[in-house]
């Protein structure tokens, strides 16, 4: 039952440091992405990134879609 435990906490661990790097590569893109540095060639080399259902364009569709279909907010004005 212990190695069991200690398996888990093994695991546990690694997921953990797993998740951290996921979030630091997104922060990394997007810090890359707003200082300009995808050029030409990152676009030519990575084409299926920044076209079809990736393209700026597609994601500010789906943006308005979800927009248009939830419920508004109640202002707190009053």
């Amino acid at each position: 039952m212990e190695q069991l435990f200690a398996y888990a906490d093994t695991i546990e661990q690694q997921a953990k440091a797993a998740k951290e790097r996921v979030d630091k590569l997104t922060q990394a893109i997007l810090a890359k992405a707003f200082r300009g540095e995808f050029t030409l060639e990152w676009r030519a080399a990575n084409p299926d990134l920044i076209s079809g259902d990736n393209s700026a364009a597609a994601l500010l569709a789906r943006i308005q879609a979800e927009r248009a279909t939830a419920k508004p907010r109640k202002s707190r004005r009053g």
